[in-house]
C-alpha cells in the first residue's frame, strides 16, 4: 500500500494548488491514501492571520476541514483521503492549540517544531557568531522542544525531526548524541511515530528529514515511521516513495504506519 500524509496547499500561503490538486497527483501517483495536512493558524496571537505566508487564518480552518471531508465522499472508491493538519508546537501555546483541533475530526495531527529559542529553525542567520557550546546549546533547545511534543499527546507523528540541518547543514555534526537518543526513547515511550520527509531535498541540507543515523538509532528504540513528501506542489506528491521504503528495508524496518481517525493502521515494507 502505498501512502503519503504530508501535503500542503494554498491556504498556509507558501503552497501552491489547490485540495483537489494534490488528490489527484496522489492518484496520478499511485497512492491509495492521501492524506491532506496543512498548517495550522497561529493561534499563539489574538490576530486573525497575523502570518500570512506561513500559516492559514483562523476563519479558513473550518472551511478546510469541510472541503477535505467533501473531497474523501466525492473520492471514495478511488483513493482514501485524510484529514489532517500540521501543527506548531509552542509550550507555551500548547492548551490553545489542543483546544482549537479538538473541535475537528482530524484522522491524524503532525506535530512539528518550527521555531526554537523564538527564531526559525530554517534561518541560517541564527548559527552566525555562535560559539560550539552556544550551538550545541541551541540544538540541545530543538530536541527538548521535540521531546516536550512527543509528551503532550496531542500528536501522532512528528513532523521533520532533524528539520533544523535544512538551511544549515553542518547542524548534523553538532554533536549531541545522547539529546537525540534521549529524543527518540521518549518518543517511542509515548507512541508517537516520526516521518520520514523528503522535502529535505529542497533545502540547503539536501536528502531527507531524518538522516540514516537517526533512523537507525529509531529503530533500535522501537520508533514507529511513516511517510510524508511534505509537498507544497502538486508534483511532489508521493515523491521519492520507493526509494524510502527501499532504504527502511536496508536499515531493518519490517512495516510502517499511518494514522486513521487516530488508530495506527501497519504498513508492511
Amino acid at each position: 500500500m502505498k501512502f503519503d500524509l504530508h501535503t500542503h496547499h494554498f491556504r498556509c500561503g507558501h503552497a501552491d494548488g489547490t485540495i483537489r490538486d494534490y488528490i489527484e497527483a496522489g492518484i496520478a501517483a499511485g497512492l491509495q491514501v492521501i492524506g491532506i495536512s496543512d498548517h495550522t493558524p497561529y493561534f499563539g496571537s489574538p490576530e486573525e492571520h497575523p502570518f500570512p505566508r506561513i500559516a492559514m487564518a483562523k476563519k479558513e480552518l473550518k472551511s478546510y476541514v469541510e472541503e477535505v471531508l467533501k473531497l474523501k465522499a466525492e473520492y471514495e472508491g478511488r483513493i482514501d483521503v485524510l484529514l489532517g493538519i500540521e501543527s506548531d508546537f509552542f509550550p507555551e501555546h500548547a492548551e490553545i492549540y489542543r483546544s482549537a483541533l479538538s473541535a475537528y475530526p482530524f484522522d491524524y495531527i503532525i506535530g512539528s517544531v518550527h521555531s526554537s529559542d523564538n527564531i526559525s529553525i530554517f534561518n541560517k542567520n541564527r548559527w552566525k557568531g555562535l560559539s560550539s557550546a552556544e550551538q550545541l546549546l541551541h540544538k540541545k533547545n530543538y530536541y527538548d522542544l521535540i521531546r516536550q511534543s512527543a509528551r503532550s499527546g496531542m500528536f501522532q507523528i512528528l513532523g521533520h525531526i532533524d528539520a533544523m540541518k535544512g538551511n544549515y547543514p553542518r547542524f548534523t555534526d553538532i554533536p549531541a548524541a545522547e539529546a537525540i537518543d534521549e529524543t527518540l526513547q521518549t518518543i517511542a515511550e509515548c507512541k508517537t511515530a516520526i516521518e520520514i520527509n523528503t522535502s529535505g531535498k529542497t533545502k540547503l541540507s539536501g536528502g531527507w528529514y531524518p538522516s540514516d543515523d537517526i533512523l537507525e538509532r529509531a529503530l533500535h528504540y522501537g520508533v514507529e515511521v511513516t511517510f510524508g513528501s511534505d509537498a507544497h506542489v502538486p508534483s511532489r506528491v508521493a515523491d521519492e516513495w520507493e526509494e524510502v521504503a527501499a532504504r527502511l528495508k536496508e536499515i531493518g524496518f519490517t512495516h510502517w504506519v499511518y494514522f486513521k481517525q487516530k488508530q495506527k493502521q501497519t504498513v508492511p515494507l
